[in-house]
């Protein structure tokens, strides 16, 4: 068979697509490509007013659900391909049966609507295997949609990985907090994990696989592993020895119950979940790799790219945006962003942004940091004995910074004159960690907001952000007021002084 691969000559134009699931993980990161591509694209959500801020003002979103046939007959008129991306499983109840009257109406509505292709995301695993409930549901509703008579494209993946994958918090969250895991059999089944860019590249391709009636296409990675492995792999990336003691005898539900306590799963899922991984999820028709012209990366170089990625979604995101812009000085401490922990905290002072940040643009050196000098000072004594570089190294200007200059153990990431200053420390800490200040506001007053964030490597990474947080309490909240003081009073002489100067000339 020929490899079909999306170029302008066979791109869809006007064509209208349906995109069912776009509030979900992997519908939310297949929208920003279909948007990017310029394709015309309608989301259906049961909560329009939460996805209609995320898309473009060329894709139209509308109400819709699967289980109401009258909206459903709204949402699919004009459509001439739909992505399925809808399961229950975090639903209470029967999710198989919901799971089967949905496909039935999506498959029925889209019919009378003249619906000329259908792309479906399900699951591995063997048909003649006893499999659990999740996977067993997902097959389910590929043949459900078969039924139907549009012609069905159905890919079945494995594990995704991904920054934000429900997989990959898993591993991450286990990886990261247990020094010694107690790990029963089902981390030692096979799977075959695909990286969430593969698997977006396979569903935007089967847009243009030729019209030959119901594919099935199995999918993933170029590697078979365990989770076990997927655990190590995952490790070495970021420096953290993974020991493991295997107990046999742990069932799926006290497993999730455990999951539920060390990672973002809470039982329910966690259970589900457990279900699916004990059969293995292996590709044994390689038909896909024939037909698309898509080479899946490995689990080494999908685990790398989900964390590189994850820091630049980091590096995006202002935790300032959901802050309080009160007065008050608010603080908001352990907040977390995939590892990352966050102390942020917030301040107005009535000063246009430019008097604000000169205090910002000072700090360290001779300087020192506005509050608790001593505690500083401690700090760096502590680094230089155990090999860091300590406050020794100062700064290079009292009253400028650039990119890449030291501020005692910190260098300066990112500056945006009176706006932003963003410092990556070079102490030596279990972990990573930034000290960000931005500054917002007009002529007339300014917000701070003051962000201190950390990485933590492991458990000795958690246990040593957390053995500081009263040591923040005293050290942001007067870093933080001590610059808002120091703006104040800086301004207050240029005011006084400033009637001087102009009796002198």
């Amino acid at each position: 068979m020929n490899k079909y691969k999306p170029t302008k000559d066979n791109k869809f134009d006007d064509r209208l697509i349906m995109l069912t699931g776009a509030t979900g993980y992997v519908g939310g990161r297949l929208l920003k490509i279909l948007e990017h591509r310029g394709y015309c694209v309608r989301c259906m959500a049961r909560r329009p007013d939460i996805l209609t801020s995320k898309v473009s003002t060329s894709t139209q979103v509308v109400e819709g659900n699967v289980l109401d046939i009258n909206s459903l007959q709204v949402a699919l008129k004009g459509v001439r391909v739909a992505y399925y991306l809808i399961h229950s499983m975090s639903s209470e109840g029967s999710f198989e049966e919901i799971d089967r009257k949905a496909a039935h109406n999506f498959g029925e509505v889209a019919k009378a609507a003249g619906v000329e292709r259908i792309i479906y995301l399900g699951g591995l695993g063997n048909d003649e295997d006893d499999l659990s409930p999740h996977l067993r549901s997902r097959q389910e509703v590929g043949n459900i949609l078969r039924q139907s008579g549009i012609p069905l494209v159905e890919f079945r993946a494995s594990i995704v990985i991904g920054s934000g994958s429900l997989s990959f918090q898993l591993i991450r969250s286990l990886v990261e907090r247990l020094p010694i895991m107690i790990t029963p059999k089902w981390v030692q089944v096979a799977a075959q994990p695909i990286a969430i860019e593969d698997l977006i590249e396979y569903l935007e391709a089967a847009l243009f696989v030729p019209d030959s009636g119901c594919r099935v296409y199995e999918i993933g990675g170029a590697d078979q592993v365990s989770y076990a492995d997927i655990m190590r792999i995952y490790g070495s990336c970021r420096n953290i020895a993974v020991r493991m003691i295997p107990i046999p005898f742990l069932s799926p539900h006290i497993s999730s119950l455990w999951l539920g306590l060390i990672t973002p799963l809470y039982a329910r899922i966690g259970r589900k979940l457990i279900q699916s991984i004990v059969h293995p999820t292996v590709v044994c028709d390689e038909s896909a790799l024939k037909a698309f012209n898509i080479q899946p990366m490995g689990v080494d170089d999908a685990i790398r790219r989900a964390i590189d990625n994850e820091d630049k979604e980091f590096a995006e995101t202002r935790w300032s945006d959901s802050i309080s812009s009160s007065g008050k000085m608010f603080s908001w401490f352990g907040v977390s962003f995939g590892s990352r922990l966050v102390d942020s905290r917030t301040i107005k002072v009535n000063m246009p942004p430019k008097f604000i940040f000169k205090p910002i643009q000072r700090i360290g050196g001779n300087t020192g940091w506005y509050a608790w000098n001593w505690l500083w000072q401690l700090r760096g004594f502590i680094d230089l004995l155990v090999g860091g570089v300590g406050m020794r190294r100062g700064r290079a200007h009292f009253e400028t910074l650039r990119v890449g200059d030291t501020v005692d153990f910190w260098r300066v990431e990112e500056l945006d004159p009176n706006h932003l200053l963003r410092l990556i420390a070079e102490m030596k800490m279990p972990g990573r960690a930034w000290l960000e200040f931005e500054v917002v506001g007009d002529d007339f007053s300014s917000t701070i907001h003051q962000t201190a964030i950390f990485d933590p490597v492991g458990l000795l990474g958690l246990i040593y952000w957390y053995a500081l947080y009263p040591l923040h309490q005293l050290v942001f909240a007067g870093m933080l007021r001590g610059i808002a003081d120091k703006a104040l009073s800086s301004n207050t002489n240029l005011q006084q002084m400033s009637p001087l100067k102009s009796d002198t000339s």
